[in-house]
């Protein structure tokens, strides 16, 4: 795939344009928008009919919102409805599924495979989930559909077949997958895992971090996966345990360069990049997985400390931003964000200038449930959000839908509006065939990400200069974690360290939840694979932090161990008694 872009001036205009052909009356509430009159331009109509193109004219292939606009005033109310959705669904084949995961689909959509589910509902995209290690989202991850990169790529293409059924068939489906790298990454057998956000940022070279996501986003469209809901651009102000090492740290202005590097890699190889969670997860320690988080922040501090890294992933050309399940008391005090116009059409459209396409958190998310399916995915649009995420029934969120289209509670402008910016995404990423699977875990990939890991590894603690222990090693950690084990020993090895099952020099990882009761008091070195926090409370002479757990992280780490590399990193948050790094800048 190619690089994409966007085009907020042209995206606007065709949005007036199509709202006003609705609003106007152009096509019959009860047939849906299939009567109305076509049209081929985004802009006004010209003063003389000889001064523009015929009104039968196609939209150049290279204009997204003229062909996003000329398909929308063909679709029916049942097409507009089902371009708004994009559910998750049981079965890792589009048309092949277990017993378990039938009776799963026939539960959350009255069919059986997710190829019917995507005919039933005419839908605009489907979500791949599944869950990993240490994952904070388990909450709502209700299956598993993603295993290899083989069995995805089959996947997808049984799922874009049973899309080219529909009317809405010439723009491409959209399939998302969370795969931010780090603890919430749902593909990660066979494919380049990056090291975390948080080591990008105590890495802190947004072109390191663009390379590294320019490779993620090209495995990402072999698999046949074009929209990421990824990078996470929340500032890490509190010890969120549900975003931590997901976030590229404390400093919003760092943070921001980083959110644009990831961006910008993304979208470079043709896949849509997702800007979450806005209005910003990181400035709350409550997860809105279990609950209402709450953000007491004046609206000013907001602005200053949790926007920039948003505004930053806008202005690099984020085609989709999430919106959070946030109880924002200076703005719209006890509404969601998810469903707050002040937020999301008045603030982050209206003086963020987003004009792409918002995407729900997951609605089958506690904030989300405390309304039914139809009436939560209604309130959600008319909010501002352009897609639907989750929906925890999907019949009843489409039916929800599609009667309030028909009875005036759901402006049919506002829908119209919404379809035309999925499909402009959808016409935006078309085109250019999929990179082949050869194209995933290649050397210059596998470069790039140890690139960027290599620059993040942290001494906090210690003289910069003597990082470097004696063999024979000993590497030691808390329960769970033999992979990561193996895979530093293996790297330690190939470094020319001598690694025994006891009695030598203690290496002591931590990662993801690990408290003061796993670390190990004898320890040499302790590593922090997470966010940094517990080595607050380490004893050990040396400090170090990766960040993460990836193959690249330990291969980096040992590389520091065995003397033969400098570490670089800056912690990108605050470790009570320790400092940014004990090297020199």
């Amino acid at each position: 795939m190619g690089r994409v872009s966007t085009t907020p001036r042209r995206v606007v205009a065709v949005l007036l344009a199509v709202t006003m052909l609705f609003a106007a009356g152009c096509s019959n509430p009860g047939q849906g928008p299939g009567t109305a009159a076509p049209t081929d331009s985004t802009e006004p109509a010209p003063s003389s009919a000889s001064s523009g193109p015929a009104p039968s004219a196609s939209p150049a292939p290279g204009d997204p919102a003229g062909r996003a606009a000329a398909l929308v005033a063909e679709l029916t109310d049942e097409d507009l409805v089902g371009q708004v959705l994009m559910p998750y669904a049981y079965g890792d084949r589009a048309t092949k599924v277990s017993a378990g995961s039938a009776a799963g689909n026939r539960a959350l959509a009255g069919v059986d495979t997710p190829a019917e589910m995507i005919e039933k509902y005419r839908l605009g995209g489907l979500i791949l989930v599944g869950f990993s290690a240490d994952d904070p989202t388990q909450g709502n991850q209700p299956t598993t559909n993603v295993d290899n990169p083989e069995q995805v790529r089959e996947l997808t293409t049984g799922l874009r077949e049973a899309a080219g059924r529909l009317a809405a068939a010439p723009a491409p489906l959209l399939i998302g997958t969370d795969q931010e790298y780090g603890v919430v990454t749902r593909v990660t057998e066979g494919v380049t895992m990056l090291p975390s956000a948080l080591a990008a940022g105590a890495a802190g070279d947004p072109a390191l971090t663009e390379a590294a996501w320019r490779a993620a986003g090209t495995e990402l469209a072999a698999m046949g996966i074009n929209v990421d809901f990824a990078p996470v651009a929340d500032v890490l102000v509190t010890r969120s345990a549900v975003i931590g090492s997901r976030s590229f740290g404390a400093d919003p202005q760092r943070a921001a360069a980083q959110v644009g590097g990831a961006v910008r890699g993304l979208q470079a190889a043709g896949v849509a990049a997702t800007v979450k969670h806005f209005p910003g997860h990181g400035h709350s320690a409550e997860d809105s997985h279990r609950d209402l988080p709450v953000l007491s922040q004046s609206r000013k501090k907001l602005a200053a400390q949790a926007w920039p890294p948003f505004t930053a992933g806008i202005e690099a050309g984020a085609l989709a931003v999430m919106s959070a399940h946030l109880d924002v008391r200076s703005v719209d005090p006890g509404v969601p964000a998810t469903f707050s116009y002040k937020l999301l059409t008045e603030v982050l459209r209206g003086e963020l200038g987003f004009q792409g396409v918002v995407i729900t958190d997951g609605m089958n998310m506690p904030p989300a449930r405390r309304w039914g399916p139809g009436e939560a995915a209604v309130r959600a649009l008319k909010a501002g959000n352009d897609l639907i995420l989750m929906p925890p029934n999907v019949s009843q969120a489409y039916e929800g839908l599609l009667a309030a289209l028909r009875d005036g509670s759901l402006p049919r402008a506002r829908l119209v509006e919404a379809v035309t910016r999925v499909l402009t995404m959808k016409f935006t990423l078309s085109g250019a065939p999929a990179p082949e699977l050869s194209a995933l875990a290649t050397p210059e990939h596998r470069a790039a990400a140890r690139a960027l890991a290599a620059a993040a590894v942290t001494v906090l603690r210690g003289r910069c200069d003597q990082a470097a222990i004696p063999g024979p090693v000993t590497v030691t950690s808390s329960d769970g974690r033999a992979h990561t084990r193996a895979t530093l020993t293996k790297a330690l090895t190939e470094a020319g360290v001598p690694v025994v099952p006891s009695g030598g020099t203690v290496v002591h990882l931590v990662g993801y939840g690990d408290r003061a009761g796993d670390l190990r008091a004898d320890a040499a070195v302790t590593v922090a694979m997470d966010t940094p926090y517990v080595l607050g409370q380490a004893k050990s002479p040396t400090l170090l932090a990766t960040y993460s757990s990836s193959r690249a992280a330990m291969e980096a780490l040992a590389e520091v161990l065995a003397g033969k590399a400098r570490p670089q990193g800056r912690s990108p948050v605050k470790v009570s008694g320790l400092p940014a790094t004990t090297c020199a800048s």
